[in-house]
């Protein structure tokens, strides 16, 4: 350790404290490199899979042509209770999650 009562300014700035490790630090980076590996590969992954749903459009065209076909041929059932339950969930922001 050193005395810093009897230095100059001049001393005290340069003065360093010898010795000092810190194993537990130096085990513990050791230990997280696989761990940092392991997130990098999920974040690459997870950026891929993003990158393939931002190419698609947003919206399932061929759902909505087979709904738009079977409004069209009378076939797509409405149901007033379920829509308007639908309309309230939205306006009171309900999820189903």
């Amino acid at each position: 350790m050193v005395d810093v009562t009897r230095l100059s300014a001049g001393e005290a700035r340069v003065a360093r404290i010898a010795g000092v490790t810190r194993p537990n630090a130096l085990a513990s980076s050791t230990q997280t490199a696989p761990n940092l590996a392991k997130a990098n590969n999920e974040m690459s992954g997870v950026s891929n899979m993003a990158r393939n749903l931002a190419a698609q459009p947003p919206v399932d065209m061929d759902r909505v042509a087979q709904i738009k076909k079977a409004i069209a041929n009378g076939d797509f059932p409405i149901l007033p209770a379920t829509i308007a339950d639908q309309m309230i969930a939205l306006k009171l922001d309900w999820n189903g999650k």
